[in-house]
């Protein structure tokens, strides 16, 4: 065994953070899933963040009795925040966050662009429950974690790994956006993302 493989071998790998789903704060888990810190949000802070952006809402002096817990961006009582929360609150910790062009396919999703750092991606997909009566949408977070992509949905009971690599991922993206969903890449600082690879 040469050095490298030596050091390697006695290189603990990183624990994996990966918070459940509870009422709708899909988003919340999300986000703190990306980031793989417990609290990196808190419900306060993105009830903050949402308030905040009521403010500056055009449609915020439409009243209507539903408006106390129905808010512009988020629902008082679950949660269920929208994706100007999601924008401002990774704005506010440095990120960027592009809007992938579906019309690419997965297959263009270039991971390892070498003018930005990929953080990770959030999902956000239709889901259906109670037999389609019920119809929503989902938040998720999709993060490479010592050399592998996990798939970190709070809906599921342990992190899903892409064994398989990229190929794995995109398949997985690919059949999302057929069903609906829509992509979201993140990056550290400001991404240098050409257009085309985002909603025109």
């Amino acid at each position: 065994m040469d050095e490298d493989e030596d050091i390697n071998a006695n290189t603990p790998e990183k624990e994996i953070y990966h918070e459940k789903q509870r009422l709708q704060f899909c988003l919340l888990h999300a986000l703190n899933n990306l980031l793989q810190e417990r609290e990196s949000f808190t419900r306060t802070q993105l009830d903050a963040i949402a308030n905040d952006l009521a403010l500056i809402d055009p449609s915020k002096d439409r009243w209507t009795p539903l408006s106390v817990v129905l808010k512009p961006h988020h629902n008082v009582l679950t949660g269920n925040y929208d994706i100007n929360v999601l924008f401002a609150a990774l704005e506010g910790k440095g990120k960027s966050v592009v809007w992938y062009d579906r019309r690419n396919g997965a297959s263009s999703m270039d991971f390892t662009d070498s003018e930005n750092i990929l953080t990770g991606i959030i999902l956000n997909k239709p889901v259906r429950k109670l037999g389609g009566l019920w119809r929503s949408r989902h938040w998720l977070a999709l993060r490479k974690i010592n050399g592998v992509w996990y798939n970190l949905d709070s809906d599921l009971a342990s992190p899903l790994p892409f064994e398989n690599g990229d190929e794995e991922l995109k398949e997985f993206l690919d059949e999302s956006l057929a069903q609906g969903g829509e992509v979201l890449m993140v990056f550290e600082g400001n991404s240098t993302t050409s257009n085309n690879s985002h909603k025109q």
